[in-house]
């Protein structure tokens, strides 16, 4: 299969520019995207035949459920059993933009779209582009990240090409994305609202507009269970992995630069290619082996937009193994340390 790769400017672009794109998706074919948090990867969501398609491209396990992808709120109706006052109160709130939420599926929606779950997750991005596609294509775009099933995710389209040239049709190369990681998760299909993957919008700002809510306890979880029913995208397998062997150092800061710096020297004496992800705040501490910063801590913005870029880096460096400083694990750094954990296996040294 050929892929084609169409350059677009998210902030001025014309319609028609999408026509090739929509025509792909109408046809049951898939089109990678960007949104505002990762590049996705999109097939006609009520078509049994685009989500397998989906599933095999990325090589995915097929009991990873998928995220619909709407252009306006209307289109609950054609998804969703029921949408609670809770649920609507959110959309107000951070629709467009990436909060996912699930609700219970009508019967038309494919189990292979959901994972054969009865319920379904759906968001609203507010990327001018995706929201365009959606619209133009007539279709309710079922889309997972843009990258092969454990990879990091994709923030630039050369990263999508990476993966999946000669897989997929079509890609529309929008530029770099805004967030850089996965939207937040929420669980609305039952009485308490539970989110069960961290992103930009956090738990404080979900619970200043519906009150308390839950978080799962696959969210927080060290280690992979392996039995656990993957309700949402991304809670059962190893996600967002580089090649090469990561490790998160915790502790004090200190702690864990001489740890790491020990680390470095230790695996370097055994000949191996070693990598650290630093900050700018302390990448000038590290003595040895390849130093990259990741972003500033006064900035954990900064932090979730190159993450994925920095995993994508260790590979084109060759890293054999890549030693991470921890982050703090409240408001954004939750959902950066939930990405990281995944990418490292939950390889954790405590300093």
């Amino acid at each position: 299969m050929k892929t084609k790769v169409q350059r677009i400017n998210p902030e001025q672009f014309r319609n028609e520019e999408l026509e090739e794109a929509c025509r792909v998706l109408q046809q049951e074919g898939l089109v990678a995207f960007p949104t505002e948090t990762v590049y996705g990867l999109g097939g006609n969501a009520m078509h049994p035949e685009a989500a397998a398609k989906i599933y095999a491209a990325k090589g995915r396990p097929s009991d990873n459920p998928l995220i619909i992808h709407i252009a306006d709120r209307k289109a609950l109706e054609d998804i969703a059993i029921e949408v609670s006052a809770k649920a609507e109160c959110l959309a107000e709130a951070f629709w467009p933009g990436p909060l996912t939420m699930i609700f219970q599926k009508r019967q038309q929606v494919p189990s292979s779209t959901t994972g054969g779950l009865d319920t379904v997750a759906v968001r609203m991005p507010s990327h001018p582009v995706a929201r365009e596609l959606i619209r133009q294509s007539g279709v309710y775009i079922a889309a997972p990240s843009a990258n092969l099933s454990g990879r990091p995710s994709p923030t630039l389209a050369e990263h999508v090409v990476e993966d999946l040239e000669g897989r997929i049709e079509f890609i529309l190369d929008g530029g770099p994305v805004g967030i850089g990681l996965e939207s937040t998760i929420i669980d609305m299909s039952d009485s308490e609202p539970m989110i069960l993957r961290p992103g930009y919008i956090t738990r404080p700002m979900l619970e200043s507009v519906i009150g308390k809510v839950q978080m799962d306890p696959a969210v927080t979880n060290r280690e992979m269970d392996p039995h656990l029913v993957a309700k949402a995208p991304g809670m059962k397998y190893r996600h967002y992995a580089p090649q090469g062997q990561l490790v998160i150092v915790e502790g004090n800061i200190e702690e864990v630069i001489n740890r790491i710096n020990q680390l470095v020297v230790d695996r370097q004496r055994e000949g191996k290619c070693v990598a650290v992800i630093a900050t700018e705040e302390t990448k000038d501490r590290y003595q040895q082996g390849i130093i990259c910063s990741i972003g500033s801590r006064k900035c954990e913005g900064s932090i979730a937009a190159g993450l994925y870029d920095i995993l994508r880096k260790m590979d084109h460096l060759g890293a054999e193994y890549i030693y991470a400083e921890s982050f703090e694990e409240d408001d954004l750094g939750q959902a950066i340390m939930n990405r990281m954990w995944k990418a490292a296996g939950y390889r954790l040294l405590k300093a």
